[in-house]
């Protein structure tokens, strides 16, 4: 049973996903404000997270920078709000997904269930089967386990980070533009949204490269976007 945490301040809204979330098989544990919510995130072991941006005591982006710095839980942002900044920065801080008040509970729930499948296909997408686990210097891909160590040590890479990481790391030498990048891995249409690549990028290298000044996995191809070192 998946087991989600819905950190969102209006009970109404708590409880009706709840019983739709119910409905298709997974636990759901509740809090009302951020500073709850980051306890039980840290606290408890979650598959996903439903997280609303206005929130008490610390709001929905602080809660999502917080836990995107420990741990790789996926995260559907909550807003309410329309302006396209707000959108773009959930995405930016690390969210996974987000999903505009109001919204349908069809929509919610294929979102959720979308999230649950590409976590169980493992990339499947974007991965040659023969290609279990993959290893460039210091930096080992597992596949299959979704591990990434860099001597010996693991690191923690949100979903889309793995994603964006195992699609290159697969396809050496190869150049993505933002709007190739967005359409392959979160799967839908994101059009206006190419610099949220930059930011999952540039978080991705935060964690693997040794120089950032000087990337050694992931280039930047001028004009285009970017490509994994094929020299490696």
């Amino acid at each position: 049973m998946k087991k989600v945490l819905i950190i969102e301040d209006d009970r109404e809204i708590v409880n009706l996903l709840e019983i739709h979330l119910n409905d298709i098989g997974c636990e759901v544990i509740k809090a009302f404000n951020g500073v709850d919510g980051l306890h039980l995130a840290f606290t408890e072991k979650i598959d996903l997270i439903i997280l609303d941006i206005s929130l008490p005591k610390k709001n929905g982006l602080e809660v999502c920078k917080e836990i995107r710095l420990k741990q790789s839980t996926p995260i559907i942002m909550l807003t309410a709000k329309t302006e396209e900044i707000d959108k773009v920065l959930g995405l930016e801080v690390g969210a996974d997904d987000y999903i505009t008040k109001p919204f349908s509970i069809r929509e919610f729930i294929a979102r959720v269930k979308s999230i649950f499948r590409r976590l169980k296909m493992d990339s499947e997408k974007v991965i040659s089967p023969k290609n279990i686990e993959l290893n460039f210097k210091n930096l080992m891909i597992n596949i299959e386990r979704r591990k990434i160590t860099q001597d010996g040590k693991k690191i923690e890479l949100s979903p889309k980070e793995f994603e964006l990481l195992v699609l290159m790391a697969t396809n050496p030498g190869k150049n993505y533009s933002r709007a190739n990048l967005l359409s392959i891995i979160w799967g839908y249409d994101f059009t206006g949204y190419e610099h949220t690549v930059n930011s999952h990028i540039n978080r991705l290298r935060a964690k693997i490269e040794p120089n950032m000044a000087h990337p050694t996995y992931i280039l930047t191809t001028w004009g285009i976007g970017y490509r994994f070192n094929e020299e490696l």
